[in-house]
């Protein structure tokens, strides 16, 4: 069987033996239909008008009130025409605007957190045309900043006593609006409602309280569900930020499919709006399709997706890719499962977008530094380094302690895995100094596997277009559970 998988700028083939098995998202199963585009409209608005859990915004603004309305930023991905971000912020505009709400008393932030800046043009892709220049030349559009300090307010520590610390702008709004996006993500479960405000609007010191491996190493963290302590802690920070607020966020998240399309829109309080959007979501995301576990793990990594250029030619961001894959997948791992990935893996960090992250690498190296967890008490030393800091402020570059999430997350890979295999490394070291095999083919990967970790005749799972296309969760199949088995994916 002859397969295409990521590398780089563009594929590299494999032969694969005939009985392995293939799984696409969106086209092995397919995904619940999507709403219609000349429906989109219209029940984007019902859903905005009729919010569940609070008030519409025709009763929570008036004139006078201040109103900021946040959304995600570009790692998030959707900016065809139809991206919910274009559809539900005109629509949520015109309420305010019926409100009697003035076009000075609205601010959009971009809810990047830890993430790079977005950028002018990126910023233009994300709200369209006729939202960003309304309100990009008024200087009614701004990236959250993480370390402005004169706009962040510290409201203290949840009862758990994690600190929180959120935007200035967001805190002292009369209404807060958070545009999300229900879609499965491997870092405590589906993106939008408290995860969306708990991360993209807070402080390094805030994420460092759940993207730590104290958290991200537990049992219930790996494979992901929606009641791991991270995903608690997300719950516990956007519920303290309403307390402290005095008010609750009006979220609108749109459940999504492969191509970010919208399968259902919900809106109101995220306590109430979010079972019913991972209800629908579940129904895409945790895939009861495996009738048995698999050894062996084939997939690709192109060089550019989700945080950007040089994500998969960056060894830390390597390793949280080839653990993200883990989280999704290991309801279907056999215990002596291996990964075969290709990626160039060519030593480009890209130190001008992922801050730090090249010295992180080179500490990595020395000093006892064992596995990735080890270099976690360096976390607060690479996140106070002025110069880093400027960098994330003014350079468009990820806050120095963003490596510090990704690694705690790439440990997991080694964690769950009898080996990893990267093919095609035009710079093989930087594999090795990770943990990492590597092989010249697919072919050469497999056989070395099957000699010294599966056996002849392994269980193979061919994963295409892993990074290009919205993955789903696989899960063995379960009659007792129905098509989904939402309970079993779901239980604590």
């Amino acid at each position: 069987m002859k397969l295409s998988f990521e590398y780089g700028q563009g594929t590299m083939d494999a032969n694969l033996p005939d009985y392995t098995d293939v799984f696409i998202p969106g086209e092995t199963v397919p995904d619940p239909p999507y709403i219609p585009e000349d429906q989109l409209v219209e029940k984007t608005r019902e859903s905005i008008l009729n919010p569940v859990g609070m008030e519409p915004l025709s009763k929570l603004a008036h004139k006078g009130s201040k109103c900021v309305i946040i959304f995600p930023d570009r790692v998030k991905g959707g900016e065809q025409p139809t991206a919910h971000r274009k559809i539900s912020i005109p629509i949520v505009l015109d309420e305010l605007y019926k409100a009697g709400v003035e076009k000075k008393d609205i601010l959009l932030i971009c809810s990047n957190g830890l993430h790079r800046k977005n950028t002018k043009e990126e910023i233009f892709n994300i709200l369209g045309e006729e939202v960003f220049n309304e309100f990009w030349y008024t200087h009614q559009i701004m990236n959250h900043d993480s370390e402005d300090y004169d706009h962040l307010v510290d409201l203290g520590t949840t009862e758990r006593g994690d600190p929180v610390l959120m935007n200035k702008y967001v805190y002292d709004a009369d209404v807060a609006v958070l545009i999300g996006h229900t879609q499965g993500n491997p870092y405590g479960g589906y993106s939008g409602g408290y995860k969306h405000c708990s991360t993209g609007i807070t402080h390094w010191r805030s994420i460092a309280s759940h993207h730590v491996p104290e958290v991200m190493h537990r049992k219930d963290f790996t494979p992901v569900n929606g009641h791991s302590l991270m995903r608690t802690k997300f719950d516990e920070i956007g519920e303290y930020m309403e307390e402290k607020m005095g008010k609750k966020f009006f979220c609108c998240d749109a459940v999504l499919d492969t191509k970010s399309r919208q399968i259902e829109i919900n809106s109101g309080y995220a306590k109430v709006m979010q079972p019913l959007s991972w209800k629908t979501a579940d129904k895409r995301t945790y895939v009861h399709w495996a009738e048995k576990k698999y050894d062996v793990l084939v997939f690709g990594m192109p060089q550019f997706f989700h945080y950007g250029d040089g994500m998969g030619t960056n060894p830390i961001m390597m390793m949280q890719a080839l653990s993200a894959q883990v989280i999704r997948h290991k309801r279907i791992m056999s215990d002596k499962c291996v990964i075969i990935c290709s990626s160039i893996c060519n030593g480009y960090f890209h130190d001008e977008l992922f801050t730090g992250y090249r010295k992180v690498f080179e500490m990595f190296q020395h000093d006892h530094m064992n596995t990735l967890a080890d270099m976690n008490r360096y976390g607060e030393y690479f996140a106070t380094n002025e110069e880093y800091i400027r960098m994330y402020r003014y350079c468009n570059a990820f806050h120095p302690f963003h490596s510090f999430s990704m690694i705690s997350c790439g440990h997991i890979a080694e964690m769950n895995t009898s080996a990893i295999y990267i093919v095609g490394a035009e710079e093989p070291g930087y594999a090795r100094s990770m943990g990492l095999k590597t092989r010249a083919t697919f072919e050469e990967a497999l056989a070395d596997a099957m000699k010294k970790y599966v056996g002849p005749n392994p269980n193979i799972l061919a994963l295409p277009l892993t990074f290009k296309t919205a993955a789903v969760h696989l899960c063995m199949k379960d009659g007792k559970q129905g098509d989904y088995g939402v309970d079993f994916c779901h239980r604590g």
